[in-house]
């Protein structure tokens, strides 16, 4: 593992920027995307765990929460 290193002013700067920029896709999914994922199918499973962790979310207390 590489050492320890501080970033320069230069890498800091062009960070924020890149923080600052609107993140958009680079294109439109194509025909075949879209039915494609008209067609996916979401297990019970992973719908809880989605539907938990929203909830977690939405109550989340002390360190870490965004105002």
């Amino acid at each position: 593992m590489a050492d320890h290193t501080t970033p320069s002013g230069e890498t800091r700067a062009e960070e924020a920027e890149q923080a600052r920029r609107d993140h958009t896709a680079d294109r439109a999914p194509t025909p075949d995307e879209e039915a494609a994922a008209e067609t996916n199918e979401v297990s019970d499973e992973a719908r809880r765990g989605y539907q938990e962790m929203a909830e977690r979310g939405a109550h989340q207390e002390g360190e870490g929460r965004l105002p």
